[in-house]
């Protein structure tokens, strides 16, 4: 479960994620630098690409990005997608690449999404886990830059990809679904709604939001899909000089409260933590389930080295009383 957003402005292109799982997977901020070794499942090596920052978890001294930002400002995110993701044996004549490694494959390889579109169009993402003990989880993605964003599904019918006006991404159902769902809810509106129940039948709202009335609120994919599509379109949220605090306003009209939704383990799920990055500088913001202060990681000065650069999450509570 999980909710991918992108918004650009004027000034910048955010682009962030709320993750939720059932725990934590020992994540940090990862900063990769430019010679960082990314030696390829099809026996490729780039040492020499731009830098990423984002949340991984490293093993073995290789970052497992959920998702990232590269120097150009294209990002990419990991979303679960049980069910629907099928990964391939190698095919020849085509790029194959795995599942953990797709992120960084692309933005090691690509600038922007006209490059990531020419890619896609021989790629194959590869029946190979990371390790014997570490199986791939089954993912789709969304990809995006200052232009706008893709969607990337491998299924067991291929690969397929689609443009995504919406902005916005979440789970289950296939995208295609969720570009059908949203239409349902077109006849919503931020505004104070008209009476367009009966023109004679003199009629006022009883109070703000009934233009929202029927917006979804409920923890389902398609759900938070519809609602956070809906609360980027607003108008404050495509403000030329688009925030962090606006975005993470947006991650949390769709955020999970722990307790509130439970998965086939009967365990709970919830918003692990957000993030943001503004792909201009690089700089990455999150909060954590424990921890709602934003917290903020900027590129290092230095990024022509090959060792890795981690943050611990500052994942403790913290509260400022002023007298």
């Amino acid at each position: 479960m999980c909710t991918a957003l992108t918004l650009t402005g004027t000034n910048t292109t955010l682009f962030g994620r709320n993750l939720d799982l059932d725990l934590p997977f020992g994540q940090k901020v990862v900063v990769t630098p430019r010679n960082y070794p990314f030696k390829f499942r099809d026996g490729t090596k780039n040492n020499n690409h731009e830098a990423l920052t984002g949340m991984a978890t490293v093993i073995d001294g290789y970052p497992l990005y959920a998702e990232a930002t590269n120097e150009s400002g294209l990002s990419a995110a990991g979303l679960n997608f049980p069910g629907n993701a099928t990964y391939h044996p190698t095919q020849d004549g085509s790029t194959n690449v795995a599942p953990f490694e797709l992120i960084p494959y692309l933005l090691t390889n690509c600038q922007n999404l006209n490059q990531v579109r020419e890619l896609l169009n021989n790629l194959n993402i590869l029946d190979e886990p990371f390790a014997p003990n570490i199986p791939n989880s089954p993912l789709h993605w969304m990809i995006a830059d200052h232009t706008g964003s893709l969607v990337i599904e491998s299924m067991s019918d291929g690969l397929h990809w689609y443009e995504n006006p919406l902005g916005v991404l979440t789970n289950n159902p296939p995208f295609p679904f969720h570009l059908e769902n949203v239409k349902l809810f077109q006849n919503l509106t931020s505004a104070w709604p008209e009476n367009t129940f009966a023109k004679d039948i003199p009629m006022q709202p009883v109070g703000v939001g009934f233009g929202t009335h029927g917006l979804p609120g409920d923890t389902s994919p398609a759900s938070r899909l519809v609602k956070a599509a809906f609360e980027r379109a607003a108008p404050n949220a495509l403000d030329p000089e688009v925030n962090v605090s606006q975005f993470f306003h947006i991650l949390e009209s769709v955020a999970m409260v722990k307790g509130d939704t439970y998965n086939q383990a009967d365990k709970p799920e919830y918003t692990i933590y957000s993030s943001c990055c503004d792909t201009n500088t690089g700089t990455y913001y999150y909060t954590t389930y424990q921890n709602r202060q934003i917290t903020a990681v900027r590129l290092p000065e230095q990024l022509d080295t090959d060792q890795l650069y981690q943050f611990e999450l500052v994942n403790e509570e913290q509260i400022n009383f002023l007298n």
